[in-house]
């Protein structure tokens, strides 16, 4: 047997390591968890909606080309294509990047918008990953928080 040992707490302002990072600092609280639908086109939440303030910078999570900035049914929104077939979306969010851009992790993309459904708080982040499957191209959406590698994983005997 195996246990998971999680350590290393990294202070909200820290710079952050690894490829990928939080799109609003400092640090935001998850409103609203990740809940991959059995199949694409069925219910569930393709994303995190992450805490902030209208007016807030958000940030690339990771290094990428801007591949679109406009509005999606109503909601402002900016996808970034990042290197390996993973895609992430920011809504809603006044872009301040354009189309073709490339970034930076941590370069500001726009302003954080009021007005995401089902968000407890002022203005909530909705921020949304996929990955491009090698099978028939289909599209996998995946939990963007499991990018963020934080907090370093140690596995350990639960038996000397």
């Amino acid at each position: 047997m195996v246990a998971i040992v999680l350590s290393g707490a990294v202070p909200a302002d820290a710079a952050e390591a690894g490829q990928f990072g939080w799109p609003l600092r400092p640090r935001p609280t998850v409103e609203r968890k990740f809940d991959k639908p059995e199949r694409n086109w069925l219910p569930g939440h393709r994303g995190v909606d992450l805490a902030g303030v209208v007016g807030q910078s958000v940030l690339a999570a990771g290094e990428g080309i801007v591949v679109f900035a406009g509005d999606v049914a109503g909601k402002s929104v900016v996808s970034i294509d990042h290197p390996g077939g993973l895609r992430t979306t920011y809504e809603p969010v006044r872009a301040q990047t354009s189309v073709g851009s490339r970034l930076s992790k941590g370069a500001p993309i726009g302003t954080l918008m009021a007005g995401h459904e089902g968000c407890p708080v002022t203005a909530c982040l909705h921020w949304g990953a996929r990955r491009e499957s090698g099978a028939h191209n289909r599209r996998e959406y995946v939990d963007p928080l499991g990018l963020l590698h934080e907090v370093p994983v140690r596995l350990k005997p639960l038996q000397p």
